[in-house]
């Protein structure tokens, strides 16, 4: 990934809907005997790859410049499901069972000074303030997930090498079909991955940590293709409103620090020019009043070994956040990757404030380092003709924006 020298660079962020196929395809697989990794059949491996080449020319089709692979390879069973860019990771690894305990169902955790620890999915602050919103199903769709979580009862060591290999073959083969000149996948951190149950390892840091090594063996894999490597990490931002009762920043950025240096200790001697890190808010469809101010952390988002940054922009809490690049210096060589269209309403943004979102962007980096993206992935989120219409919008603005600051 390099800054652009005459146009303003269109992505996403990762999950675009699946095909129905390929939805019914993952709906009919079988669990394996651990109750959570689905199998494969050649059929099934046959009809994922002909889903992503043609994901990658619909990509191109509507202006897409910086393809990805939908996430297609990551098991998702129904179309609203979003949770595959976690779950999938479960399959990948050694270590893991399913227990009667799992991090939705378990049990609040209370921090205390100097013991500041992650609480249950289900105690989290946004959902204690808005508990009559978030009980009604009819107000907040949450999604669902296509596996079970299971709890860490052993070693975490990287087991996912032939799926891995098969995701880059997947994306390397719609790249050589469709002629687009490169493309993205995405691979949780260890500080996401490690949001599961740990009844094995003493601490929760040697926690993180064997998820750090164990998934290295992904990163490189992607990296050593020549592909573009994201990294998905909504705990970077998300885990504030998973800590009760609200932490100091300064206790925040203690414990986020840990889940940052086993980051990059897992990209350590990995191209930083191939890898760009994607931060979210968690992108649940909730009021989202505890999430954490993009100040606060924007800093330690930087801190990755990455080249390029990408963000909430567009989403209603968070839209107003573009102006701290005034304050916040881009380092040399950087780039971002801001959410201009947003996942969490049904609304088409139009062309022109497409553009005039990425020229706010320009105007405090630089044009030439913006890359314009969405919020967080569509896949789940919106309706297929929504997500799409949103993407095509992306690349009108995109356009729009280009001839004015190129």
């Amino acid at each position: 990934m390099q800054a652009s020298a005459d146009r303003i660079q269109v992505s996403h962020a990762g999950s675009l809907p699946r095909t129905d196929a390929l939805v019914a395809a993952n709906a009919a697989r079988e669990f394996e005997d651990d109750g959570f990794t689905l199998q494969r059949t050649p059929e099934y491996d046959a009809l994922l790859r002909e889903a992503v080449t043609a994901l990658v020319q619909r990509q191109r089709d509507v202006g897409v410049t910086a393809v990805g692979d939908g996430e297609f390879g990551k098991a998702s069973s129904n179309p609203t499901d979003y949770g595959a860019w976690w779950v999938y990771s479960f399959q990948r690894v050694t270590g893991l069972s399913l227990t009667e305990v799992n991090a939705f169902n378990e049990p609040p955790h209370r921090s205390t000074p100097g013991n500041i620890r992650l609480t249950s999915f289900n105690d989290r602050r946004d959902r204690q303030e808005f508990a009559d919103v978030y009980a009604d199903p009819t107000a907040i769709h949450t999604g669902r997930t296509a596996t079970l979580f299971p709890s860490v009862t052993g070693p975490i060591e990287y087991k996912g090498h032939d799926l891995v290999a098969a995701d880059v073959a997947n994306l390397k083969a719609a790249l050589a079909a469709t002629g687009a000149e490169s493309g993205f996948i995405t691979a949780i951190s260890p500080g996401s991955a490690a949001r599961i149950v740990n009844d094995f390892y003493a601490t929760e840091e040697e926690h993180v940590w064997a998820w750090a090594e164990a998934l290295r063996h992904e990163y490189k894999a992607i990296t050593d293709a020549g592909l573009i490597l994201q990294i998905d990490d909504p705990s970077m931002a998300e885990n504030w409103d998973a800590i009760n009762p609200e932490p100091t920043v300064e206790e925040y950025l203690a414990f986020t620090r840990i889940r940052l240096e086993a980051l990059n200790h897992a990209l350590a001697g990995l191209p930083t020019e191939q890898i760009r890190f994607h931060l979210c808010w968690g992108s649940w469809h909730g009021p989202h009043t505890t999430d954490i101010e993009f100040r606060h952390i924007v800093e330690t988002m930087l801190d990755v070994n990455a080249i390029a940054y990408s963000f909430e922009a567009a989403n209603a809490r968070h839209e107003h956040e573009w102006t701290i690049w005034a304050d916040h210096k881009l380092p040399e060589g950087k780039l971002i990757v801001p959410g201009i269209v947003g996942h969490s309403t049904n609304i088409v943004e139009h062309p022109e404030l497409v553009a005039q979102r990425i020229e706010n962007f320009a105007g405090l980096v630089g044009a030439p380092n913006v890359i314009a993206s969405t919020d967080c992935g569509l896949g789940g989120r919106v309706h297929e003709h929504i997500a799409w219409a949103k993407l095509e919008a992306l690349a009108q603005g995109a356009e729009i924006a280009t001839k004015r600051l190129f």
